[in-house]
């Protein structure tokens, strides 16, 4: 069975956010940094080249695969700054209505600019996130 390709790494994360080119969006990352880092209480690690993750846990699906992932992250890629939060918690659907403008895709929130989302609802969705995480993959790091 094949590897997953993106895994934790000791590249230094300041250093990453530092080369961010667009200064927009490395000042929208240092904030996102600060509050996972405060919302999940552990340091932030680099995964793979472009990704910073906080926790791990271990997964295993009905198909056998398994591997680690992160519990929540962030990566501020040239379009929009990405944000890794698990859907499924019960306040979901309300807290994205109320958040402001920003796309969705597998596990991933889209926010072009951290000034179009309401900041009390994006901490609120990261901490309902990662709960939801820690009660559902207790044997998380």
């Amino acid at each position: 069975m094949a590897e997953l390709k993106t895994q934790p790494t000791s590249a230094d994360v300041q250093a990453f956010l530092d080369g961010v080119a667009n200064d927009q969006r490395r000042q929208d990352a240092y904030t996102v940094l600060k509050l996972m880092k405060r919302i999940t209480r552990t340091e932030p690690k680099m995964w793979g080249g472009s990704i910073v993750g906080f926790g791990s846990y271990h997964y295993i699906y009905e198909s056998g695969r398994e591997g680690d992932w992160f519990v929540t992250g962030f990566s501020p890629r040239k379009q929009a700054l990405t944000l890794y939060i698990m859907a499924g918690f019960d306040r979901y659907e309300e807290l994205m209505e109320q958040l402001g403008t920003y796309k969705t895709g597998k596990s991933c929130l889209y926010i072009r600019k951290l000034e179009d989302v309401d900041m009390s609802v994006l901490r609120e969705l990261i901490t309902e996130s990662v709960r939801y995480m820690k009660k559902n993959y207790p044997r998380g790091k």
